[in-house]
């Protein structure tokens, strides 16, 4: 029964990590997604990702027993014991991968692989060691989005990196509402939170409107690059601005009521967004009106024996340069990216 139970509580716990594993999934599947597939890495994905939340907790058990809203966890509590809890994180931990690296490919399974390492063997120690935990724990957020676009890929381009950027920057806003809220929990419990060092709330708050704000172009790369429709542009848009309101207000006035608007609004912000990104993609309809379109041209063209053919009716032009006849050169497309908006993190002060 306390097996169960432990369980259930980590399916809960990772169903975050596995809806934005299964959006990246669908973002990436192209015109046709595969379902079985999808379920595949959304398993695979939860497994991971209870596996190393139970490292995490097994590396914290004796902070988590002085902090209120951890010592009723199973291990702190004494409901189960650490061997138990090993056992079933190198199990879960194990299967998740293999069934990954099965059913998807070996570029999921590594970024599964590190991404378990990443969370419980460099993001866990360091939230005893410095502030930097939380960039390190909001690169590990990010990642299994970038896992769900590699497992219907095979393979990571710069469209993929669109949600993991979401994930990236919200979670600076979402975690340093919760640090500033829960300042005497972390500190009970021996955690090195970038609040902790800031006993006015200023530079918290200048991080998490800073991120929030990082957050409005998102809505128009993901239009720029063909990901989605303009309509996601203007509704990510609006929806970054309204966190970053809370943000600016948590800024101005820096007490728990603003800063628990800030968290109810992170809350809010990243299941609107990648609600949008799903309903405004790019369907298929559309990428098979383009081919019927090009199908139709084809078919109006002379029918020529080939393509060199058809060339030689094409009228050259010519013109003169430096007094020599030369033909005109075809056009040459161009294509331009966007930079990726990234910014490091900013510099910790100690106490």
């Amino acid at each position: 029964m306390l097996i169960l139970s432990y369980i259930l509580f980590y399916i809960v716990f990772s169903m975050l990590v596995v809806a934005t594993s299964g959006t990246g999934y669908i973002l990436g599947s192209g015109i046709s997604i595969d379902y079985l597939g999808l379920c595949c890495t959304c398993a695979g994905t939860m497994m991971v990702a209870a596996s190393a939340n139970s490292l995490n907790q097994v590396f914290e058990v004796n902070n988590d027993a002085k902090m209120k809203r951890t010592r009723h966890r199973p291990l702190p509590s004494g409901r189960l014991t650490v061997p138990h809890a090993i056992t079933w994180a190198s199990s879960v931990g194990v299967a998740g991968t293999a069934l990954l690296a099965c059913k998807a490919n070996m570029l999921a399974a590594g970024l599964a692989a590190s991404n378990l390492f990443l969370y419980a063997f460099v993001y866990t120690p360091l939230k005893q060691i410095h502030p930097v935990n939380t960039w390190v724990g909001a690169i590990v957020g990010a990642i299994p989005p970038l896992l769900g676009w590699a497992a219907a890929s095979g393979q990571i381009s710069l469209n993929a990196m669109i949600l993991p950027a979401a994930l990236y920057f919200w979670q600076l806003p979402h975690f340093m509402a919760l640090a500033y809220l829960c300042r005497k929990d972390y500190a009970d419990g021996g955690f090195r939170m970038f609040s902790l060092a800031d006993a006015s709330g200023l530079r918290t708050a200048l991080v998490a409107l800073r991120n929030c704000l990082y957050l409005l172009p998102l809505g128009y790369l993901a239009y720029d690059w063909g990901i989605t429709s303009g309509w996601f542009c203007i509704e990510s848009t609006i929806l970054a601005l309204a966190i970053s309101c809370t943000a600016a207000s948590f800024c101005m006035n820096r007490t728990a009521k603003t800063a628990r608007r800030m968290f109810h609004a992170s809350l809010l912000y990243l299941p609107v967004f990648m609600s949008g990104l799903l309903v405004h993609r790019q369907s298929d309809n559309e990428q098979s009106v383009l081919v019927e379109k090009s199908h139709k041209f084809v078919e109006l063209l002379p029918s020529l024996e080939s393509i060199e053919d058809y060339a030689e009716h094409i009228p050259q032009r010519k013109y003169k340069r430096d007094g020599v006849g030369s033909q005109a050169r075809p056009p040459v497309a161009y294509a331009s990216v966007a930079p990726f908006p990234f910014l490091p993190a900013p510099a910790y002060v100690s106490s």
